[in-house]
């Protein structure tokens, strides 16, 4: 990576980038989640380990830019602890602040982490007959809007 491009992302990106929080399996998992963007070709896979509906370990799996790399950290670090519910409330604008930002174009990438982690809850609600309040409307087979859907498809035009 060039130190142009380095340059577009601030120290805590670069940290989560360069030293991921969380990576792997969790082997006994509850659930699992998984999200692909059709903008990137990015794909993340984030695993639950869930004891009395807190998310007691979270792991990811990612196949993407540093931009999603370190999304799918923090927001593992950030839903550890955190009751189903509240990591439900948790959106992708939550992992950009707590990264310090992510350049406009990169935005879609903490997109994944949301929609990984909305769908391994609902695998888990499934399984285990829950009714979730922050999982009311919510479509695990519906593609996630991006903005930038909207500006390529407009370019392809």
């Amino acid at each position: 990576m060039s130190n142009k491009k380095m340059g577009m992302y601030n120290e805590k990106v670069m940290e989560h980038f360069t030293n991921p929080k969380n990576v792997g399996v969790i082997e006994d998992a509850d659930a699992v989640g998984t999200y692909g963007s059709p903008v990137c070709g990015d794909m993340m896979e984030i695993s639950l380990k869930v004891e009395n509906d807190v998310i007691v370990d979270a792991k990811f799996r990612t196949f993407g830019c540093g931009s999603a790399i370190a999304s799918s950290s923090v927001a593992t670090e950030m839903i550890k602890g955190k009751t189903l519910e509240e990591a439900l409330k948790l959106t992708n604008q939550n992992f950009v602040d707590e990264l310090g930002g992510l350049p406009g174009p990169k935005i879609h990438c903490s997109v994944l982490a949301e929609q990984a982690i909305k769908n391994a809850i609902y695998v888990y609600a499934k399984e285990h007959g829950l009714e979730l309040e922050g999982l009311k409307g919510f479509d695990p087979d519906s593609e996630f809007e991006h903005d930038d859907e909207e500006e390529e498809e407009e370019e392809d035009l």
